[in-house]
């Protein structure tokens, strides 16, 4: 499972295992883990960087509207894996 290193504002880093990955409306998100084990956290990540860009600035999603959103789509999308909000 791929990796991907998420870095907030006050300086750490935290490593995620990206589940899977959709885009909506032109835009890229994330469904990713904490770890491995199957009572893992979920967090949907969200693509915010400009289009000439070579790297991808991921942030967390907060808009309580656009993540019920998204976190249906992964639902669908993962039908055999238990999503919780």
């Amino acid at each position: 499972m791929e990796k991907i290193k998420f870095q907030s504002e006050d300086g750490t880093v935290e490593e995620f295992y990206i589940e899977e990955q959709t885009r909506i409306g032109g835009i890229a998100y994330l469904l990713v883990s904490d770890s491995m084990e199957e009572e893992a956290s979920a967090y949907i990540l969200k693509d915010v960087s400009e289009d000439t860009c070579q790297e991808a600035c991921y942030v967390m999603v907060e808009d309580e509207e656009e993540l019920e959103a998204v976190f249906k789509v992964f639902e669908q999308m993962m039908e055999d894996v238990n999503l919780k909000m």
